[in-house]
Parts: C-alpha cells; sequence; structure tokens
C-alpha cells in the first residue's frame, strides 16, 4: 500500500446563495494500492461528505462535493519534509500576518492535542 496526500473541494452554499462564493479545501489521507484507487477513495469520501442543513437562521446551508482537485504519492516520510504548499496574496499583509501570529499563539496555549474522529 502507498500513502497518499488528496485535496478535496467543496462548495459552501447559505440560504440562496446570495454571499461571496466559499470553498473548503480539505487535505485528507488516503491508503491506496495506486493512484487511480486513491483518487477514487477520495471521491467516495467527498461524495459521502456532502451534506445540507439548517444554521441557527433557519436558512439551507449545502456543502457540495467538487471535486479532488490534488492528488500526491509519498515517497516516504520523513521529518521536516514539505506536505503542502500555497502562495497566499491579500491586500492587507499586516493583518495576514497578526492572523497567522494569533493562530500560533492559540496553538501555544492550548495543552491538549486535538484529533479528528472520523466517524
Amino acid at each position: 500500500m502507498n500513502w497518499y496526500l488528496t485535496k478535496i473541494v467543496f462548495r459552501i452554499i447559505c440560504g440562496e446563495g446570495h454571499h461571496t462564493p466559499q470553498f473548503d479545501e480539505q487535505l485528507r489521507l488516503i491508503s491506496a494500492s495506486d493512484e487511480h484507487e486513491a483518487f477514487e477513495k477520495a471521491t467516495a469520501i467527498g461524495i459521502s461528505e456532502q451534506d445540507d442543513f439548517y444554521n441557527h437562521e433557519q436558512q439551507l446551508v449545502q456543502w457540495k462535493f467538487i471535486n479532488v482537485a490534488e492528488l500526491y504519492r509519498f515517497s516516504g516520510l520523513l521529518d521536516g519534509a514539505e506536505m503542502y504548499s500555497r502562495i497566499q496574496e491579500t491586500d492587507d499583509p499586516d493583518g495576514y500576518v497578526d492572523l497567522i501570529h494569533r493562530r500560533a499563539d492559540h496553538i501555544r496555549a492550548n495543552s491538549t492535542h486535538k484529533m479528528l474522529r472520523l466517524l
């Protein structure tokens, strides 16, 4: 078996969709024998995790699976290996840097590890 890192993309639509378009990009770890199987497993995850629910304002919120946008095979796990990279452009660089510092402070202050539980 091989390990793959996949990016699964969902579109989030709230109410009639009269808002700034939102997309959720999720990085998922997949165990598969080859790229085709990894892609199929990632697609199945995306389809199975589509969801519709009502928010606190009783507006329908839809998470619609778009597709698997990226697929990378790990050749091995190395300490410090780059797993993902994205260049962020912003009109407010000071605000972006402040956000990064606040996130780091939150991680430092949080003494418990968070685990993702897949049901």
